[in-house]
């Protein structure tokens, strides 16, 4: 079976199992008129996911490979926990990604941080515990000149570079332009140079790194950002006369399909293009890093909302949901670039039967442009049924916008066998006490 076979396949036994979730949830209790939002997890998907990675770079070299999940993704220590189950490492970008990565049990030699404002502080607890620290730019690097200085270290040390290719089809995660604010920007005058002196001067740099992808940008972009940094790596092991370089991070950033059921473009295929693009990078002489995130976990989460109220407003139908801009702010507010799959499901959870009606999909939020989907084509939804918002397992659910200091849904993992579905909880529902606590509820009269 050829890969795009395999995911297709992979495809339709996701949906068969999340169609039996959503109808235990409403079975169970976890959906319902007083829990009008949950938010499900496929675990098997998951781990699935996690071997693909594994066996496409697997596939194509004998080195070491470490895959750290981009914590950024997904940040529930109960995911985190999953994946390092199945062998992945983390991707830190903030003391908070950090404390979420220890509380998961992930090693601080599978930890990698990245993050391109980082304090003296979160830099010296990352060379204290021996994580790998990546140098966003000179002035970071001095700081880690004087910490390497003053205290012996285990954290591999490298520096993320910019290689400046361009953008992709959405600006805003467009990684590698040429006024990207992330790494050295390599194109630049006397940048390359820079580069190599600062390696050349400092034998304890032993990685480089670099992050061309991200949803909107074509694998062949990406290719050549790997590329680029690996030709950078040579550059610099034929300078100093000694592979002083040994790891290259390149990143993460493989697209997700948002459009069906189907995983595509595989890691597999990934792996095989840089294979045929970058082939020294895959001969055994360096390690590697990736930092997988989006691809890892979104299409395997869902949001099941309830419709509170079904109504009309100039012809057009519109369904009123507990779903909108607090789990899917970047769908409300750039639809466009990240339009979301919606299914409709009746009172018991089953598949909602009849013709495609066009309707707008709202959420709860006061503001008129709350929507999930406008004129969208689907069987007409009715007071009581359920909206599933697919494809949302990664910078949806957890990545919660308190816009009308509205609640945290609660999250849950789930199994779907012959025997029935089993749920797992992930994260509570959040309590509107904490929501009082958040404001300030413990220093009601601190402004009298």
């Amino acid at each position: 079976m050829t890969s795009q076979a395999t995911s297709r396949a992979a495809g339709t036994a996701a949906a068969e199992r999340r169609e039996q979730a959503v109808r235990a949830a409403v079975e169970q209790g976890l959906a319902g008129p007083d829990v009008p939002i949950v938010a499900l997890l496929d675990t098997a998907s998951i781990r699935a996911g996690a071997a693909a990675l594994r066996a496409a770079f697997a596939a194509v070299t004998d080195a070491p490979v470490l895959h750290a999940f981009a914590v950024k993704a997904c940040p529930l220590v109960p995911v985190l926990r999953l994946l390092l189950a199945e062998g992945l490492g983390a991707e830190v970008a903030s003391p908070g990604e950090l404390a979420l990565a220890r509380a998961a049990g992930i090693r601080p030699t599978a930890t990698v941080l990245d993050s391109p404002a980082k304090t003296p502080a979160e830099l010296r607890e990352a060379l204290a515990l021996g994580i790998a620290v990546n140098a966003d730019n000179p002035q970071e690097l001095a700081r880690l000149d004087a910490l390497v200085s003053s205290a012996p270290s285990a954290s591999p040390l490298g520096i993320r570079v910019n290689p400046q290719l361009g953008a992709g089809s959405i600006d805003a995660l467009s990684t590698a332009t040429a006024t990207s604010k992330f790494g050295v920007a390599l194109l630049d005058d006397g940048a390359r140079d820079w580069v190599v002196g600062a390696y050349a001067e400092r034998p304890w740099l032993t990685r480089l790194h670099t992050h061309s992808g991200s949803q909107g940008v074509a694998l062949s972009l990406m290719a050549r950002g790997v590329r680029a940094v690996y030709e950078l790596a040579e550059e610099i092991n034929a300078a100093v006369g000694r592979q002083q370089v040994d790891t290259i991070d390149i990143g993460g950033g493989l697209p997700v399909n948002f459009g069906s059921d189907e995983e595509t473009p595989t890691y597999a295929s990934y792996a095989r293009l840089l294979k045929e693009e970058v082939p020294g990078l895959f001969d055994g002489r360096y390690g590697l890093v990736t930092e997988f995130g989006r691809s890892l976990l979104a299409k395997h989460g869902l949001v099941l909302a309830r419709v509170e109220y079904a109504k009309s407003s100039g012809g057009r139908p519109i369904a009123v949901t507990h779903a909108g801009v607090q789990i899917a702010a970047r769908t409300v507010y750039a639809p466009a670039s990240w339009p979301l799959r919606i299914e409709a499901y009746d009172a018991k959870g089953r598949p909602k039967q009849g013709p495609p009606v066009a309707q707008d999909i709202a959420g709860p939020a006061c503001f008129a442009g709350d929507l999930l989907a406008e004129n969208r084509p689907l069987p007409l939804l009715e007071q009581g049924d359920y909206t599933g918002v697919l494809d949302t397992g990664a910078y949806y659910f957890a990545h919660h916008y308190s816009y009308n200091s509205l609640a945290r849904p609660g999250i849950y993992g789930f199994t779907a066998t012959a025997d029935g579905v089993g749920f797992a909880t992930v994260r509570d529902p959040q309590p509107i006490a904490d929501l009082v606590e958040e404001a300030g509820g413990a220093h009601a009269d601190a402004l009298l």
